[in-house]
């Protein structure tokens, strides 16, 4: 069962990368390009929205969110441009996995905020 598990992992790996080659590629729609980037920043973040420390919700996100993402983004782009952007994938996945950086400042500024919004509601509630 654990390889079964591991072999999913690496192809949603490589199909999220997958959606990052064909993000870049000029063919496919505005909004699809949108929608993908969103996805694959958060995919390729070293930091999740939900840590994988909290118990059950922690791998929510890498179990259900990012496939679904990917699910979701498929259908948007075009299929030709999605076969080339997977071979393409396949071959660059082979040689490691990786890191959006951005993505990475983009999950701390929303934990930032989230953390600044419950010292404010925190404030209120102690003036009280």
């Amino acid at each position: 069962m654990s390889e079964t598990w591991k072999s999913r992992a690496r192809q949603l790996r490589s199909e999220t990368y997958a959606l990052y080659l064909a993000y870049r590629d000029r063919r496919t729609p505005w909004y699809a390009r949108l929608f993908a980037a969103l996805v694959v920043g958060y995919a390729f973040s070293p930091i999740d929205l939900i840590p994988d420390f909290v118990p059950l919700l922690g791998y929510l996100d890498d179990l259900v969110l990012v496939p679904l993402g990917v699910l979701l983004a498929l259908k948007m782009i075009p299929p030709v441009v999605w076969a080339e952007s997977r071979e393409k994938a396949r071959e660059v996945m082979a040689e490691g996995r990786p890191v959006s950086r951005w993505a990475a400042v983009v999950v701390i500024l929303i934990w930032l905020l989230v953390a600044a919004a419950g010292v404010a509601v925190a404030v209120r509630v102690l003036r009280r």
